[in-house]
């Protein structure tokens, strides 16, 4: 489908509105009466449909509180109600159930989130760069996508905003946006609540919070998590089971009503995540790469076909070689609020304060557990004696903004906000010191006379991050005095300015021992082996390929400045007051960084000449977004259609070159111009008082439409697509009361989510390999009683069900494993269990 039909598809879709809409016209007073006579549906199984109506979402994805339906914005929100319904615990939850939203895990570190958002995302996580979907804590950017796999304690809100958000949310919000909007503290009465999860695979949940009182005009809300879980694959070998999981968390909300129009919240929150990561279970074996690692992929194969074997059904059982050791996140961070209300307008400054660290260890040997073959950072000793440490890399970051906003209305036909931003952040990469991060023995048809060689790969690596951030903001909406007061004109823009300095330090070599224990660094110059032979054999063979000599020491420190300009403008017209359309342009932009992947420090490095290096950098990219949308509630109220459709350019936009003969070594560029395209269709429907209807369909088309090589200046637009941009994704749910009356409410919640296959990375080679992930669908259960009186509080008791067909599906591929050209992490397999609620 492409662009050109969208007109009509929209005219289409506009017209049954536009007729519905004559029967749907009331008169101000007869609409009041019937908002009141619909707040409080009496409860009923009755099938009348007199005083039915869909309840008012209430976000504030334009910083201030307005009805979904009044918001020019192709959003979804999660109530604290769907949220418990669906079973969404963490942000990896929601990746199935958003279309035009997909979430994977970071390859070497599960508590990290790739985000997609119309297929715009990154698939690397460096600290010198930045995700180009912005993340959201009552108003406070995170910076880091590194922990944001972590449980969340107690949520009003989930927003998943589509699209670019340039205006109000600054930089880094190419894709679009997500707000996790947290509960507040209640002045009025003593709140409790106590959740209890069991279900397989030892799964088991406590979440407690209670909201206290403090006198008329303040309150503290408490609240603790603990969860724990065991994975999916069980380890054969020592150390812990893959994905096994524990997460500890506390949370601490103050709000103060300091006058009639002064209010103070406060909030702090720390959390802590012990979990094994997973490990890729080969699918293919390594075929002919033109790399080092042609020297060992017949050996690399051969442990996996002697270990778990090749196969495209999913295991549950992988063996390490090594103990496999545990991974910790931690998180902690505090956050301000103040906001003063006068008549016509509010004052609002948001402090937060946040900080990060995290140790992830991996081994991606597929359970070959093999002494001789091991791609892990553990302790080895080398055949010439030398021993080498464990290393878990870790990441350690913390981050202070500050946020000032003036909101109000200037008579009844302007409404504005205004404000200023800065942000400051510290971050560090430390995976020192010199360690293993691979051995194997080299393939014997490249060893004359059939010598045992062992080539190796030791590597140190340290980066650092030191970025500055502040911008200007404003946004004003403006309802002319013509066409009944229906038509509304939004203008925004927005000011930024970054800097970044980062600091880079990398020791990474390729050493080949002799069966004597001798070592020699391999090189691709024979020239330099000194009559050596078994450096003469591997720099030959290195030579024959084309590859250049292996990474040597260097280190370097740069810095960076960026500047943007960002303008958003919406024309907004209400046919009905119920049926709302708008059009709007919008701008954003993804700051630039550096890349800690350029295996080369600068132009001319080691005799090397790639064009440039680490040190040049990249510069930001651009999104210009066009969209189209409508809002709209018919029969009634209880028939919700919204939807939209959108066309993207990107330009100067960020792309990784892959280094020819090399594993992950990438050359970040502004090499290219991009377009995607594609509709977005949101409906809910209350068929009777007993039954809800949900449907959310997306359908995306995007496209590299020039890629310019940095070195040769070739066009190389064929050889890049889109990652994690499914063509087609849809989520269907109905919600049926079976049963209601004094005793409670007996309920069934069926869902069923479809993601269309898509592509694992962003070169094509890569993608062909074995990067392409399958579609999937999956289908979700929940049936539970609620609302049962006992102790002057209420009782839920809920049996659930994910993934209720035990489907097999990959959510994240790679192609760059010396055993395998295609392994890959699955999806969570059936799981089930019961929840326990209550409430007072």
């Amino acid at each position: 489908m492409k662009l050109r039909y969208f007109p009509a598809l929209l005219a289409g879709a506009l017209l049954p509105l536009a007729a519905a809409a004559q029967t749907d016209t009331q008169t101000d007073a007869q609409a009041q009466a019937q908002s009141q006579a619909q707040a409080q549906p009496e409860a009923s199984t009755s099938t009348s449909t007199d005083n039915l109506a869909l309840e008012e979402v209430i976000v504030t994805a334009q910083k201030r509180a307005e009805s979904l339906q009044d918001t020019p914005i192709s959003l979804t929100a999660f109530s604290s109600e769907r949220l418990e319904v669906d079973g969404i615990n963490n942000l990896n939850d929601i990746g199935s159930k958003v279309p035009s939203l997909t979430i994977e895990p970071f390859p070497i570190n599960n508590a990290t989130l790739r985000i997609f958002i119309r297929g715009i995302g990154l698939i690397d996580a460096q600290v010198t760069q930045d995700p180009p979907i912005g993340i959201y804590i009552d108003g406070a950017y995170i910076a880091r996508s590194t922990g944001t796999a972590l449980d969340v304690a107690d949520l009003e809100r989930i927003e998943i905003l589509r699209g670019p958000q340039g205006t109000l949310y600054g930089r880094n919000t190419t894709g679009g946006a997500i707000n996790l909007i947290t509960k507040r503290p209640n002045p009025g009465e003593f709140e409790f609540k106590q959740k209890f999860t069991v279900g397989d695979r030892n799964l088991f949940t406590s979440k407690t919070s209670a909201n206290i009182p403090l006198g008329d005009s303040a309150a503290i809300k408490l609240a603790y998590l603990y969860t724990e879980t065991d994975g999916y694959v069980e380890n054969g070998g020592p150390g812990g089971d893959w994905g096994d999981r524990e997460v500890e968390g506390y949370r601490l909300d103050l709000r103060w009503d300091i006058t009639d129009w002064l209010q103070l919240d406060y909030a702090y929150d720390k959390s802590d995540t012990e979990y094994y990561n997973y490990t890729y279970q080969a699918i293919k074996p390594s075929t002919f790469r033109n790399s080092v690692l042609d020297l060992i992929a017949d050996q690399a194969n051969s442990r996996v076909e002697a270990g778990p074997g090749y196969t495209d059904k999913r295991l549950d059982r992988l063996d390490s070689e090594m103990p496999l050791e545990t991974s910790h996140t931690e998180i902690e961070g505090h956050a301000l609020t103040l906001a003063a209300d006068f008549d016509s307008f509010q004052l609002k400054y948001i402090l937060a304060y946040r900080e990060l660290y995290d140790a992830a260890y991996a081994d991606l040997g597929s359970g070959a557990a093999d002494a001789d073959y091991r791609v892990d950072s553990h302790v080895w000793t080398a055949p010439d004696g030398t021993s080498y440490p464990l290393v878990v890399p870790q990441v350690s970051q913390d981050q202070l903004s500050h946020e000032f906003q003036i909101s109000g209305n200037v008579g009844e036909r302007l409404n504005y906000i205004v404000g200023a931003y800065y942000f400051e952040e510290e971050a560090e990469e430390d995976n020192r010191p010199a360690h293993h991060q691979f051995h194997s023995p080299i393939d014997d048809a490249d060893v004359p006379g059939g010598s045992s060689l062992t080539i190796a790969n030791i590597v140190s690596q340290f980066y650092t991050v030191d970025n500055e951030a502040w911008a200007l903001f404003g946004q004003a909406t403006w309802t002319p005095p013509i066409l009944g007061d229906r038509l509304h004109l939004t203008f925004g823009a927005r000011h930024s300015e970054d800097s970044r300095d980062a600091f880079k330090f990398i020791d990474d070599r390729v050493f080949v021992y002799s069966p004597l224990g001798t070592r020699t660094e391999a090189t691709a110059n024979p020239a330099n082996c000194g009559g050596e032979p078994t450096c003469i054999l591997v720099a030959g063979a290195i030579a024959g390929m084309g590859i250049p000599d292996p990474q040597k020491v260097y280190e370097a420190q740069r810095d960076k400045t960026f500047k943007d300009d960002s303008f958003t403008l919406v024309g907004e017209f209400d046919i009905t007051d119920d049926i709302n359309i708008y059009a709007k342009a919008v701008e954003a932009y993804k700051s630039g960084g550096f890349n800690t992947r350029d295996p080369h420090l600068d132009a001319n490095s080691g005799g090397n000449d790639f064009g440039f290096g680490f040190a040049e950098g990249f510069e930001e990219e651009k999104v210009r977004s066009y969209e189209i949308g409508v809002k709209s509630e018919l029969l009634n109220r209880r028939l919700r259609i919204n939807g939209d459709i959108f066309f993207s350019e990107y330009t100067d936009i960020q792309l990784n070159f892959l280094v020819p003969g090399t594993v992950a070594d990438t050359k970040v560029a502004n090499a290219g111009e991009a377009e995607m395209q594609g509709l977005e269709l949101d409906i809910t429907y209350l068929y009777s008082r007993d039954l809800l209807l949900m449907l959310n369909y997306a359908y995306l088309d995007a496209e590299i439409t020039e890629a310019t090589d940095p070195t040769s200046g070739a066009d190389v637009s064929d050889q890049f697509v889109f990652s994690a941009a499914p063509e087609h994704s849809y989520t269907a749910a109905a919600d049926y009361t079976i049963a209601a009356g004094d005793w409670g409410r007996l309920a069934l919640n069926v869902s069923y989510n479809y993601m269309d296959e898509r592509n694992g990375g962003t070169y094509i080679q890569s993608v062909e390999r074995g990067t392409r992930l399958g579609d999937y669908q999956l289908w979700n259960a929940r049936l539970g009683v609620s609302e049962v009186s006992i102790g002057g509080g209420s009782l839920a008791l809920a049996a659930w069900v994910k993934n209720a067909l035990d489907e097999e599906y990959e959510i994240t591929a790679i192609d760059n494993m010396p055993h395998a050209d295609r392994s890959v992490i699955w999806g969570e397999p059936r799981s089930y269990g019961v929840d326990l609620i209550y409430q007072y």
